[in-house]
C-alpha cells in the first residue's frame, strides 16, 4: 500500500506520461495524414513503440494506485 507521499509522486507520474502519450498521438496522426519518405515511416513506427511503452507504463501506475479489492 502506498503512502501518501507515494501517491501523489505517482499521480504526477501518471499525469506526466498521459500528456506524453496524448502529444505522441497528435504527432503521429500528423505525420501519418501526408505521404512520408521511408525514414519517416521508420520515424512513426518508433513513435508508435514509444507511445505503446508509455501506454504500459500508464497502465502499470494506474494499477499501483487502484486499491485492492478485498478477495
Amino acid at each position: 500500500m502506498l503512502n501518501e507521499d507515494e501517491i501523489l509522486k505517482t499521480q504526477a507520474a501518471l499525469s506526466e506520461l498521459q500528456v506524453e502519450h496524448r502529444d505522441l498521438n497528435l504527432i503521429i496522426e500528423h505525420l501519418s495524414g501526408s505521404p512520408l519518405p521511408a525514414q519517416d515511416q521508420l520515424l512513426i513506427q518508433r513513435l508508435k513503440k514509444r507511445k505503446l511503452l508509455l501506454k504500459d507504463k500508464i497502465s502499470h501506475l494506474e494499477k499501483q494506485l487502484t486499491p485492492n479489492s478485498p478477495a
